[in-house]
């Protein structure tokens, strides 16, 4: 629909325009006020929220002391277990997470690297597993591998 329409007048030979807009109410709003005040809302907001300064501690592995010496280690494999106390061992030989990162260090600057083998417990917490998998992948290890899986084959409901 036109808003104007050009009407010629061919008795006066004179040119007008119509606007047939007049004849009723305007129904638009004109919402650029609208959107005005919508930005400097936003705007204050934006200003009037505190920057987030949350922190969160994280317990990290200590470097070894004098105290902290490595573990023997087998020049062809190693293996790593977890029992239902959670308790960490290297060959057999109880050992912290210092003293692992110091082990396998030391299995890094072998000649060739011996295997690394990880067999945690059944009833072994998560938490524990997943903390020294994470001191493993730490360490650069890269001849690493997960042993006794097979004894999870069948699962049983009790």
């Amino acid at each position: 629909m036109a808003l104007f329409a050009y009407a010629n007048s061919a008795s006066t030979n004179s040119t007008r325009f119509v606007d047939h807009r007049s004849s009723g109410p305007m129904s638009e709003m004109n919402t650029t006020p609208l959107i005005d005040v919508l930005l400097v809302l936003l705007i204050m907001f934006i200003i009037a929220i505190p920057v987030a300064s949350h922190s969160v501690t994280v317990d990290l592995p200590q470097p070894c002391t004098s105290e902290c010496s490595a573990l023997p280690t087998d020049p062809l494999t190693n293996k790593i277990t977890i029992d239902a106390s959670d308790t960490v061992r290297w060959n057999g030989q109880p050992l912290d997470g210092p003293r692992l990162v110091s082990t396998l260090a030391a299995t890094r600057l072998m000649a060739v690297e011996p295997e690394l083998q990880f067999e945690p417990a059944a009833n072994a917490s998560y938490s524990s597993s997943a903390q020294v998998l994470r001191i493993i992948e730490g360490s650069g290890v890269s001849n690493f591998g997960f042993v006794g899986n097979e004894r999870y084959r069948q699962f049983d409901a009790d």
